[in-house]
């Protein structure tokens, strides 16, 4: 088994904390990752199309709804962006590409 030195372990943990901090902040996760985009669809929907219902966007709860079946999950993120791109529809932004 390898042995690890103190600075190796505080090397490892300060790569750790970076990541953490990279991703735990919106403004830097914003800054990398771009705005949906709106298209016209590649394909047809699906024998079992993928609901996704955002039941309060600022605690990320997203209830995923498949055939039959019904998880909430929390994720933030996704809940923010879907809540987003809602907005966006119904305010009628972003529909210069669709015919």
């Amino acid at each position: 088994m390898k042995s690890a030195t103190r600075r190796s372990f505080l090397k490892s943990a300060g790569l750790a904390a970076g990541a953490a901090a990279f991703t735990a902040s919106p403004a830097l996760a914003a800054a990398v990752e771009p705005d949906a985009v709106e298209l016209i669809p590649t394909a047809q929907i699906g024998r079992e199309p993928v609901i996704a219902i955002v039941r309060d966007a600022r605690l990320g709860e997203v209830t995923v709804l498949v055939g039959t079946t019904e998880k909430t999950y929390k994720d933030r993120k996704l809940a923010g962006r879907l809540a987003k791109a809602a907005a966006q529809n119904l305010s009628g932004r972003g529909q210069e590409g669709v015919a």
